[in-house]
């Protein structure tokens, strides 16, 4: 396995990569002077499972959100409270992904909802192969009851989350406070390609050097769609009460069939 992308590795062969920023050119074994661009059947072999898996997880109904963030900006406290606060409302599920241990599952699973650990052994990010067997485990495990909502806790860093789709109908992006406000500028296609923006950790605002406007500005200059939402999850309060909102409102409408 490919430590950077993920890719399949070629057994015994030696392989070399060569990383652009836009995707990834590999050769395997080959040829001498032959070199084979797999960056497209990579890619479309992989959204083309998320479609599959996005038809899926209409069929059973199921809101399916997809976490990124640099490790450490509190995707997991982020779930505990809000399973806290929706518990008896909403039915969750989890799915976490890391390159090891199942520490993050276990937090998940501490607060009664299941939760699948896919470790990636290497790899810096989930595809949309992982999540569709951990979608089957998740259901498994459930024992046919109904997942109204589905968080997928990506792998933790901004650059190869942002470039794989896992079927999910809406992206989030994470960027805490003590991260400093120029992640936007930085990691663009993280921000391009999510649906929300959130700004963690907002009680630590009075000790560290974010301007939440100059953050904001410049998500907002990369994708004028994007919702932004500032919240502390520990304390909870009005960004905490946005937040939930919209996850009750992305529910209502699976339930409405208006999505």
């Amino acid at each position: 396995m490919c430590d950077s992308c993920g890719c399949p590795s070629a057994g015994n062969l030696s392989s070399s990569h060569s990383h652009d920023g836009e995707g990834v050119v590999h050769t395997h074994g080959t040829a001498p002077g032959r070199t084979v661009d797999v960056h497209a059947s990579l890619f479309a072999a992989n959204d083309a499972l998320a479609r599959i898996n996005r038809d899926h997880f209409d069929d059973a109904g199921a809101v399916v959100l997809n976490l990124i963030s640099s490790p450490g900006s509190g995707k997991t406290t982020l779930l505990e409270h809000t399973i806290d606060a929706l518990k008896g409302e909403i039915s969750i599920g989890v799915i976490e992904g890391d390159i090891e241990t199942e520490r993050d599952a276990d937090r998940i699973r501490a607060k009664g909802v299941p939760a699948v650990q896919l470790t990636t052994g290497g790899a810096c990010h989930l595809d949309a192969a992982m999540i569709h067997r951990g979608f089957h485990l998740l259901q498994k495990e459930q024992g046919g009851d109904r997942i109204d909502l589905l968080f997928i806790e990506n792998v933790g860093n901004l650059v190869c989350p942002a470039t794989f789709d896992l079927g999910e109908h809406e992206r989030v992006v994470l960027v805490s406070v003590p991260e400093g406000p120029d992640k936007p500028a930085k990691y663009p296609k993280a921000f391009t390609s999510s649906n929300t923006f959130l700004i963690t950790k907002t009680d630590l605002l009075p000790y560290f050097d974010f301007p939440v406007a100059e953050a904001t500005r410049e998500a907002l200059q990369l994708n004028p769609q994007l919702q932004v939402i500032d919240l502390c999850a520990t304390k909870g309060g009005e960004g905490f009460d946005t937040w939930l909102g919209y996850l009750r409102n992305l529910v209502s409408q699976m339930k409405a069939g208006t999505r």
